[in-house]
């Protein structure tokens, strides 16, 4: 574990062309690959409009922070992420909270983390970059669009991971949470801090992790 001080979507992603055959694999294969990820994000941290509540979580600060435009209403520190750092792409089992630009999809007020607050990772960008670094099969690439059009939310259970989002300590050890990244990817802050996020977002809330 690492102590604190190392502390839509799918609508783009369907307008780039997804790769169709052997040959255009190939194609993919032939470059460096981008992190998409991180493009996107180095203008996520910016409001839509003035009147935008939304959630910024920042790893290197250790911070959760509530805006309205450009106006901080909330902010908690210090917060716990994934053990295995954050990074723009993860895979399933490495304890990696993941950065990018993600929705609240849904709430769920009976967990054991007291209060859970999911965000719709894996996005559309970390499903693009997943196929380009062979994570992803073109066959894994279809079938987490598939999903998608059917579902209207992306799928739990591919080579990326699932079930992030934000959530207290439920009956977890508060010295062990203010001392260390804890979680398996997601973002942890304490039971009371959680139930005032749940007060303020709503589904559809931006979320960026940075």
């Amino acid at each position: 574990m690492m102590s604190v001080d190392r502390r839509r979507f799918l609508a783009l992603a369907l307008s780039w062309p997804a790769v169709a055959s052997a040959t255009a694999t190939s194609a993919v294969n032939d470059y460096e690959p981008t992190d998409l990820v991180a493009t996107l994000l180095s203008r996520a941290a910016t409001p839509r409009h003035s009147n935008e509540l939304w959630v910024l979580i920042d790893d290197k600060e250790a911070t959760l922070s509530i805006f309205r435009g450009n106006a901080i209403v909330e902010r908690f520190s210090p917060v716990s992420l994934g053990r295995g750092g954050a990074k723009t792409q993860r895979v399933s089992g490495d304890s990696v909270t993941p950065l990018g630009e993600f929705r609240v999809n849904r709430f769920n007020f009976e967990s054991q983390w007291h209060i859970f607050i999911g965000i719709d990772y894996p996005t559309p960008p970390h499903a693009r970059m997943a196929l380009e670094k062979g994570i992803y099969s073109q066959t894994d690439y279809e079938a987490y669009f598939d999903h998608y059009r059917r579902y209207g939310s992306p799928p739990q259970n591919t080579a990326l991971g699932g079930a992030i989002g934000i959530h207290g300590i439920g009956g977890g050890d508060p010295e062990i949470h203010g001392s260390f990244h804890w979680t398996q990817g997601c973002v942890a802050v304490t039971n009371e801090e959680i139930e005032r996020v749940a007060e303020l977002v709503e589904v559809g809330t931006r979320v960026v992790i940075r």
